[in-house]
């Protein structure tokens, strides 16, 4: 049934952009979509222009969601075509015919999404905000906002939560977007099954011919020489030729110490976002909304801050945590309370005590005994190479473990000022990120310090 010729295309077109607005946010909205205007509505086609520059990006990227938008309007499927608004336009183009062709193009690319990792399930909190911001605007424009993007985070922060919504996200609204979702070692498996049975081209081509690659776990490319050679070329042929690609790792690149030095440079390239474990009140927001989502009946809602105060460094403990309780909810029928959520946490995540902050002293000490010098020398005047990066360590470690001014710090260490203090904190923390065995010191001093 055709409704449109008893509609005013500009009255039309206003309701499809406040639907628009509404599915896209704001953001997005007026980088894309503001630009638009209607040209004529008729026999169920809704002909609209967009600027020179962007008309294929537009039609391309939003032509399904501008279709899904005007079918809620109007109520009758509808075709929008998106024609350019200069004088050297295209030919119209349509995303249902551009898909088409790049479909003809481009080999089938699977992947396994898990849909419950979108944007609108995480939890942005000042831990994770760059890294979420960048993989948005990457998901919003491929190729072009940040090339490549690396992510890294231990294990458990969110890394692969992101990963994934970039790829829901491109599923959704992306149209004539390819992409392909994998880990190193799928990849690795998938490279050595190609060599086996001689199907490389294949291999390369379904890599190579995709707009999107999104790679988990870089990390363990280290010391497999064979997959690392295939990998540098898939990335190589990815990046020359403007496809996106987005990694996730447990460290730096600088510190993938068993991977070459050309790949690890080429991570470098883009823009590299780390992720940190969330605060408190993140941690009670990602609990607040894993319990709406699950539709868990929380006797008290105190029992969510009980858990966060628990565990603090990792999400899927967090969350763990959270469906133990229900479990056990479950299999007794007792409330959700603070009763039961203490008696499940004490079983595997005990209450610990707070140890006293730990003294300078002890902190020298230790600093002292494990690079071979002495108490004595690390207060001392001298210069000498052997003491000095062992006494700029172990001034970073008091402050970083104590609540010692610089100026106390200052005296403990001999008298030095607040400039030389300042420098050798700065100067140990620029080390230790992009140094993995500096990195791998600090933590053992600390453990041993934090241990007394």
């Amino acid at each position: 049934m055709d409704l449109s010729g008893n509609l005013e295309p500009s009255e039309v077109w206003r309701d499809i952009r406040a639907e628009l607005r509404r599915t896209l946010g704001d953001a997005t909205f007026e980088i894309w979509i503001a630009p638009l205007e209607v040209k004529a509505l008729e026999a169920n086609r809704l002909r609209i222009t967009a600027p020179v520059a962007t008309q294929s990006w537009v039609a391309d990227r939003f032509g399904r969601v501008l279709e899904a938008c005007a079918q809620a309007v109007i109520g009758t499927v509808t075709r929008v075509i998106i024609e350019s608004a200069g004088p050297a336009a295209h030919e119209p183009r349509t995303p249902r015919r551009r898909q088409a062709q790049r479909a003809a193009e481009q080999p089938a690319a699977t992947s396994t999404l898990n849909p419950r990792y979108s944007f609108d399930q995480f939890v942005i909190g000042d831990g994770n905000r760059l890294a979420h911001a960048a993989c948005l605007a990457v998901a919003e424009i491929p190729g072009q906002a940040y090339n490549p993007l690396f992510l890294h985070a231990p294990p458990g922060l969110g890394k692969t939560h992101l990963l994934h919504a970039i790829g829901n996200y491109l599923g959704t609204f992306g149209d004539a977007v390819t992409l392909r979702y994998t880990t190193v070692e799928s990849f690795t498996n998938h490279f050595v099954g190609a060599l086996s049975s001689r199907t490389l081209d294949r291999f390369k081509a379904l890599y190579r011919n995709v707009d999107v690659l999104l790679i988990d776990d870089v990390q363990f490319l280290a010391s497999k020489a064979k997959t690392e050679e295939e990998f540098f070329h898939t990335f190589n042929a990815l990046y020359e030729n403007g496809r996106q690609l987005v990694l996730t790792c447990d460290r730096l690149p600088r510190a993938l110490s068993g991977v070459e030095e050309r790949l690890r440079e080429r991570f470098e390239a883009g823009l590299v976002a780390d992720i940190k474990p969330p605060n408190f009140s993140t941690r009670v927001a990602i609990l607040r909304k894993r319990a709406m989502l699950d539709r868990v009946p929380l006797s008290d809602a105190h029992v969510l801050d009980l858990i966060a105060e628990r565990i603090q460094d990792n999400i899927r403990a967090l969350e763990g945590a959270l469906i133990r309780v229900v479990a056990y909810h479950s299999l007794t029928g007792r409330p959700i309370d603070l009763e039961l959520a203490t008696m499940v946490l004490d079983t595997m995540y005990p209450q610990t005590v707070a140890k006293p902050k730990p003294g300078t002293a002890a902190i020298q000490s230790a600093v002292a005994g494990f690079y071979e010098v002495s108490v004595s020398e690390l207060v001392s005047p001298s210069r000498a190479a052997r003491v000095a990066w062992p006494r700029q360590v172990a001034i970073y470690l008091t402050r970083q473990l104590t609540s010692s001014s610089l100026q106390s710090i200052g005296q403990a260490f001999g008298n030095r000022n607040h400039a030389t203090i300042t420098h050798a904190c700065k100067r140990v923390a620029e080390r230790a990120a992009n140094d993995h065995d500096v990195n791998s010191d600090l933590e053992r001093l600390t453990d041993t310090v934090l241990s007394v």
